[in-house]
């Protein structure tokens, strides 16, 4: 039907059905979600490499304590 390609027009059309069907609000969070997903990937691809010797990155210092 569309020849293989997935164009501009073709992804709107799309983002406005699931937009219909689904909401603004759980759009939203679908969105959170696979960015938090592809941040965690990245960083555990990230991790993962190297000649097995672990990473060389330093460990975050924990938060400081909140003054009241």
């Amino acid at each position: 039907m569309f020849g293989g390609k997935l164009g501009v027009p073709e992804l709107l059309l799309l983002l406005a059905i699931a937009l219909l069907f689904f909401g603004p609000g759980k759009l939203a969070d679908f969105g959170k979600g696979l960015g938090e997903g592809i941040k965690n990937f990245k960083g555990a691809l990230k991790d993962g490499s190297g000649s097995g010797g672990g990473s060389t990155e330093q460990p975050a210092a924990p938060p400081a304590a909140e003054k009241k």
